[in-house]
């Protein structure tokens, strides 16, 4: 099977592609790194085969993280879809919530996926029981399909008030407009997501069908690529639920890889957290573009359906739980109109990078805020001729210095400042503000920039110590290599838990179960097993919020239904309301394939790590953190010894990132290679 040959884990990032590839039979481990393509993100991927050396047609198995979704919500460069709904409801989707764009103002736009003209009504009507109130009008259905065909939609979305309930006249109105479309890009709502709330069911199902051409030409083209180039197998997508799934099936639920990327790293933070014996992690991944952050718990990821990537598009498909801010390397500073120092959201990106990259950068990042303060070498971008120190310089002082009253190196440390602030803020999203201390977690620091600014971050938290991985940069790459295989399923019930009867749930259980085991067992991967997971949906009688709360088993009884959910809200908001009705809103179910654990130990040549501390050292040079310039040690990362014990103030380097060990911080080796950092005793 795969996991018996070579296998290999790309993740395209917004700047970077990553790539790791295993030879389990021998240990040996290849890596790089190249900037991503974005017009054709399939480029990048071949570069960065072609850059690690791979022999396509001695892997076995290749699994993929991507970006193209996501950046086609967020960027709306979506295909042009159409809308086929019950007769009265066609603006749902520009309805929705009625909430602002702005909670506290009058102010701001908001666009639909898709717009009124392209949005058909037809007679069909369903009770909320699923009893058939008006029948549906096929040759209503088959005119709409073809005024929107007419109209240049590549794809189209069926979604009806009641299909969760009773999905019959979905499944015929799919057929009848299979009869004239002109692809298989039709999707029905609930087919992607069988809940009741119509707004956030629509929007799902919008998302799915409009990046459904995108992703699948994308696909597409990586198969052809890699098969030209001798590749042999299929290609595994990683989804947003930190899973994964065949490209040749993935496109028919591309709403669930919106979130790919940042989830692959979460599945690798918590298979290194679990190797290394700690269990309770916060993640932290700062890459070119963006930071991502999520909490695992007792090494288990959180997932959430309740996922708003931006105003008014929930896309309500199980995803691992990342809050995103635009605080990256190649995130933009400037200082505006008020006078006050601002980071991001906008990035330098790819190219042309931030100034240091040397391909035509003319904005300050914070990559050039770190190469100011000593903590980036210069020597080590290649960068031809080398870095133009003294140019980074002049634009710091010119465009944040002069108006803020300081020299470039007081510049370039409040940039870090403030985008330090930006990141914690995202770390007490998903920490405070659910209910967690940040004092009970260790930080996971990756991406490329991650380590660089970890233990400031966690200083300013309050969180104690800092678990910094063997390849930072790649991490996500690795996350495709151990992520299991995962689908999830949801069901509305809508029911008052005291009215629930007795076999219900084990019923939806069982059919979840079987529908999950057997798409597993499609997939051309070796298991060492299977593991289920059920939860269900709940709110007390008149909430809108949700809480998710988890079974033991899918037997429970009614009373011990209610007796979780109240504990659940008790710990989640402090506060016994058990007079009031528990209602069961849905019941979801997730079957997991479990793959056969990595070797981590392998990531860096243990050979290299039987040096001593002297032998790692390649020389010093200033650094500046916040009590000043201190002559600062740097390491070679691959040459550290495996049991490591050192005081910072330290940089240690690699390919993929730079670790910064601030003044009084204690920092050791674990046997997998990863670098542990206490910052109780240090300063940023």
């Amino acid at each position: 099977m795969a996991e018996h040959g070579q296998v290999a884990g790309i993740d395209v990032g917004g700047t970077f592609t990553d790539l790791l590839h295993l030879d389990p039979a021998t240990g040996a481990v290849r890596l790089s790194k190249v900037p991503t393509t974005v017009d054709n993100q399939a480029a990048g991927v071949m570069a960065a085969l072609a850059a690690a050396g791979t022999d396509l047609a001695r892997l076995a198995l290749i699994v993929h993280g991507t970006t193209t979704t996501t950046n086609a919500v967020l960027e709306r460069k979506l295909s042009r879809t159409g809308l086929i709904t019950t007769r009265g409801f066609r603006d749902i989707l520009e309805l929705g919530r009625r909430t602002r764009p702005r909670a506290y103002g009058m102010t701001g736009t908001f666009t639909p996926l898709i717009p009124r003209q392209l949005r058909l009504e037809v007679p069909e009507r369903m009770d909320a029981e699923g009893r058939v109130v008006v029948p549906l009008d096929l040759a209503a259905v088959r005119e709409a399909a073809e005024t929107l065909r007419a109209a240049g939609c590549e794809a189209v979305v069926i979604h009806f008030l009641h299909a969760y309930a009773n999905p019959d006249h979905e499944r015929q109105a799919a057929e009848t407009v299979a009869e004239v479309w002109p692809n298989d890009h039709i999707t029905m709502g609930h087919a992607i997501l069988s809940e009741s709330r119509e707004f956030e069911r629509g929007v799902t199902a919008a998302v799915n069908a409009s990046v459904q051409p995108i992703l699948d030409r994308y696909l597409s083209r990586l198969r052809s690529d890699l098969a030209a180039g001798g590749y042999p197998g299929d290609v595994l997508v990683m989804t947003g639920n930190g899973g994964m799934v065949s490209s040749a099936r993935v496109a028919a639920e591309a709403a669930k890889t919106v979130m790919s990327g940042p989830a692959s790293g979460v599945m690798a933070a918590a298979c290194t957290g679990r190797a290394s014996g700690l269990t309770n992690l916060i993640t932290y991944d700062m890459g070119g573009t963006s930071t991502d952050v999520a909490l695992i718990r007792d090494a288990e990821p959180a997932v959430s359906s309740e996922t708003e990537i931006e105003y008014a598009m929930p896309i309500h498909v199980p995803m691992v739980d990342v809050r995103t801010v635009g605080a990256g390397g190649g995130s933009i500073a400037r200082v505006d109109s008020a006078g006050l120092l601002r980071i991001g959201p906008d990035s330098a990106g790819a190219l042309p990078g931030p100034i240091c990259y040397g391909h035509g950068g003319t904005d300050p990042t914070i990559s050039d805020a770190n190469l100011l303060l000593g903590r980036l070498n210069p020597d080590a971008l290649g960068v031809p001729g080398g870095v133009d120190t003294a140019a980074v310089a002049a634009v710091f002082a010119q465009r944040l210095g002069a108006p803020l009253g300081l020299d470039p190196v007081g510049a370039a440390a409040a940039v870090i400042r403030v985008a330090n602030t930006v990141m914690a803020g995202a770390v007490r999203m998903v920490s405070v503000s659910l209910g967690a201390d940040p004092r009970d977690f260790a930080l996971f620091a990756f991406g490329g920039a991650g380590p660089l600014h970890a233990a400031a971050l966690a200083a300013e938290l309050g969180i104690p110590r800092v678990l910094v991985p063997a390849r930072p940069g790649i991490t996500n790459a690795l996350g495709c290599m151990v992520a299991d295989l995962r689908h999830d399923f949801v069901q509305t019930v809508n029911t008052p838990v005291d009215d629930l009867p007795a076999e219900r749930l084990s019923e939806i259980f069982a059919m979840q179960r079987t529908a999950g085991e057997a798409m597993i067992a499609a997939e051309p991967v070796s298991l060492r097993g299977l593991r289920h997971m059920y939860s269900l949906d709940m709110q007390f009688a008149g909430q809108t919020h949700l809480l998710r709360v988890p079974l033991p088993d899918p037997g429970v009884d009614r009373a011990m239904v209610r007796r979780l959910f109240e504990t659940a809200y008790r710990d989640r908001f402090r506060v016994d309301l058990s007079e009031i009705r528990a209602q069961v809103v849905n019941a979801n179910c997730s079957v997991i394939g479990i793959r056969p654990p990595l070797d981590l130990s392998t990531l860096i040549d243990p050979a290299g790590r039987r040096n001593t501390l002297a032998d790692a050292m390649i020389g010093e040079r200033p650094v500046f953190f916040d009590t000043g310039w201190h002559r600062t040690p740097v390491y070679r990362r691959e040459h550290l010894p495996t049991d490591v014990a050192l005081t910072g103030p330290a940089v240690i380097e690699q390919m993929d990132t730079t670790t910064l060990v601030p003044p009084g911080c204690r920092a050791w080796g674990d046997a997998i290679g990863n670098i542990v950092i206490d910052v109780t005793g240090g300063a940023a």
